[in-house]
């Protein structure tokens, strides 16, 4: 008798700390409202503008560490380069981000234009970044096509898909 009161006791406690903990958890953000202004490049496909962090929708660039090699064989800092071409795609423009969801790391997830002309687009199609077919429904499939045809980026040598590097590198 003594060892099932014991078990239902601990039962008890277990239900009420679980309920306890679901309470506590925040609860899930929204989207903030659309933001524009001058942009601060966080890596190759992240931005911050006026201390929102946006992570761009669709895309998914090479990670700063990350490596690639160029069409000699060549190691490059793909990575980095990714973040400088980023920065040229914004430089000096008006950018107006519009979130359309958050992500695990509490970032908009936006699709933003500098200038009216897509960043993500511009991204991919010059070889900095990939398609990132499974959030971006395709939209940039056909840049994403036209830049491996014509090796730019990426494309001119080997690199691995960022998503493959950050799961062997355990980043982020």
């Amino acid at each position: 008798m003594r060892r099932s009161t014991s078990a239902i006791v601990w039962l008890v406690i277990f239900a009420v700390l679980a309920a306890v903990a679901h309470l506590m958890r925040p609860p899930a953000r929204v989207p903030g409202a659309p933001v524009t202004g001058s942009a601060r490049v966080v890596d190759g496909d992240s931005l911050d503008i006026a201390g929102v962090r946006i992570r761009l929708q669709g895309i998914d660039a090479p990670e700063r560490e990350q490596s690639c090699r160029d069409a000699n064989g060549r190691s490059y800092s793909c990575g980095r380069e990714a973040a400088r071409a980023l920065a040229a795609a914004v430089a000096g423009r008006s950018v107006t981000c519009t979130p359309v969801e958050v992500d695990q790391y509490n970032r908009d997830v936006a699709l933003c234009t500098a200038d009216g002309a897509d960043v993500g687009e511009t991204m991919v199609r010059s070889g900095h970044a990939l398609d990132f077919a499974r959030h971006s429904r395709g939209r940039y499939a056909a840049a994403e096509r036209e830049a491996r045809e014509a090796r730019r980026g990426v494309w001119a040598g080997e690199f691995e898909r960022p998503a493959t590097w950050r799961q062997q590198n355990a980043t982020r």
